[in-house]
């Protein structure tokens, strides 16, 4: 079975039921038997991994694989080189310390979509996007670390898992990844 590559959209729940009336990833997938090969909380948006290849999910989502994570962040406040350097060197969190492999301040992308709802933009408070990378997965990690320099995220977007990117896709659009691509972009 192929690797589905789905550009998540905010507010959809990374499974597939809800006791609710929330959104789930059955709103956007009709392929048969895939799971996500990791997690994205509600409240982000962008590149999810599924696939039904327990061992290709396991190698995706364990930490020890190592995979890079790549978010677009968008923060409130002006970012700063000292806010680069705290992320990289490493902020603490209840469950440890956490750092970016990468951390650079950006423009926002071009790319983006409108995101539903929109940001609530305030007249005197600044925001800026980051482009963070890290190889951990600590639950709201990216979120935590933003908040534990003082930029408050205000947008999350995930536009990059290992070999994977977002690319072109729009929010609830997916595409397909043969098998055998995906080990090979793997084991590069």
């Amino acid at each position: 079975m192929p690797l589905l590559l789905l550009n998540k959209p905010n507010r959809v729940l990374c499974q597939f039921r809800d006791d609710g009336d929330r959104s789930t990833l059955a709103n956007f997938v009709s392929t048969p038997a895939v799971y996500p090969a990791g997690r994205l909380d509600y409240d982000s948006e962008g590149l999810l991994l599924l696939t039904d290849d327990g061992r290709l999910q396991a190698r995706i989502s364990q930490p020890q694989s190592k995979l890079l994570k790549r978010y677009w962040v968008q923060v409130e406040g002006e970012a700063g080189p000292e806010h680069l350097q705290q992320l990289g060197l490493g902020v603490q969190l209840k469950d440890g310390t956490a750092h970016a492999v990468e951390a650079n301040i950006i423009t926002a992308p071009a790319c983006l979509w409108p995101r539903e709802p929109p940001i609530r933009k305030r007249k005197n408070i600044p925001t800026s996007w980051l482009d963070l990378a890290i190889a951990e997965g600590k639950n709201r990690q990216v979120r935590r670390m933003t908040a534990a320099v003082e930029l408050p995220t205000l947008r999350l977007i995930r536009h990059g898992i290992g070999p994977w990117r977002i690319g072109s896709l729009q929010p609830g659009e997916s595409r397909l990844v043969g098998n055998a691509e995906a080990w090979r972009l793997l084991d590069r």
